[in-house]
């Protein structure tokens, strides 16, 4: 870990919100290199489910952690915070500024705010509960983590199967819930600089995610599922776990018709959009922001200390 933290720019919000496009901007504006902080667009399987930037998409700035990993591996924050940081360094020695961009808020609360360590779970804690998963299903394990966790069960969708069992396994392990680690545990913040959220409203967002999908179902999304289907069939692992890949995966292998998976694949979205703008709600760092207002994000931003490059 860095001893003294490092300057970033974030740039956060919401599935379907703008992201790519505003992050290319302020990547050419202020000579950014562009970090992945979205816990789905690590797999490598499923670059269009997960909306990667595509190759024209990276061609106008550097990339960093898009799609590395296969379906089965498992990623936490903390995982992401160890690559991070030292890509975050290397830019910085380029003399290059680090723009992180995603919607998964603990990657970034982890990067601001510093995470905590907790210490590692006995490999028989993590069998036991997957194999409780898979005979028990997963309703059981997050009522169980309701009665273990309230306030973290309340923070994560009931179907999120790598965030149950990763709550449940440190429950079990350490004796203290997971979000009693991330509130009393000391932390040190790795990075400073704005977080700044694409303020967007859920009824505005709504028919946008809907022509994402269908865009994304027209780019070839069933076939980037099937050729996934031969490597991992598993749905169970964590690559299939993301929305839009648990639905298209349902939907290859017969359990529900092509127009069941759009209309659930929207719904989830939805939801987990809602989900997202709750959380960055309850940032107090939170700078909220329009992609169609340039002025007022630069000067935020300059405000911030940012300067555009020469």
């Amino acid at each position: 870990m860095s001893a003294e933290p490092l300057p970033v720019l974030c740039l956060a919000g919401p599935t379907g919100a703008g992201k790519t496009e505003l992050a290319l901007r302020l990547a050419r504006l202020f000579d950014c290199e562009i970090i992945n902080a979205d816990s789905r667009q690590v797999y490598a399987d499923f670059p269009i489910v997960t909306a990667q930037p595509d190759s024209c998409q990276r061609a106008q700035a550097p990339h960093h952690l898009y799609g590395f990993l296969p379906a089965s591996a498992k990623f936490s924050a903390g995982e992401w915070l160890r690559r991070a940081l030292p890509v975050c360094r290397a830019i910085t020695a380029r003399r290059r500024l680090p723009l992180l961009v995603g919607g998964t808020g603990f990657y970034f609360n982890s990067l601001l705010h510093g995470f905590a360590e907790i210490p590692p779970v006995p490999a028989e804690i993590s069998l036991a509960l997957q194999e409780q998963a898979a005979s028990k299903g997963l309703a059981h394990l997050h009522e169980r983590l309701c009665r273990l966790d309230p306030a973290y069960a309340a923070k994560i969708h009931p179907h999120d199967r790598q965030r149950i069992l990763r709550s449940l396994e440190v429950c079990l392990a350490t004796g203290k819930a997971f979000s009693w680690w991330h509130e009393h545990q000391h932390r040190k913040p790795q990075a400073k600089g704005p977080l700044l959220v694409i303020a967007v409203s859920l009824a505005g967002l709504a028919p946008l995610l809907e022509r994402r999908i269908d865009a994304m179902l027209a780019k070839g999304a069933i076939e980037e599922a099937r050729l996934a289907l031969a490597s991992c069939a598993d749905g169970s692992a964590p690559g299939w776990s993301g929305i839009g890949c648990a639905e298209l995966h349902a939907y290859l292998q017969g359990r529900i018709s092509l127009e069941e998976c759009r209309r659930l694949w929207l719904a989830n979205t939805r939801a987990y959009a809602k989900r997202q703008l709750t959380w960055f709600r309850g940032r107090k760092d939170a700078i909220w922001i329009t992609p169609d207002d340039p002025e007022a994000i630069l000067a935020i931003l300059k405000q911030s200390g940012y300067r555009p490059a020469a």
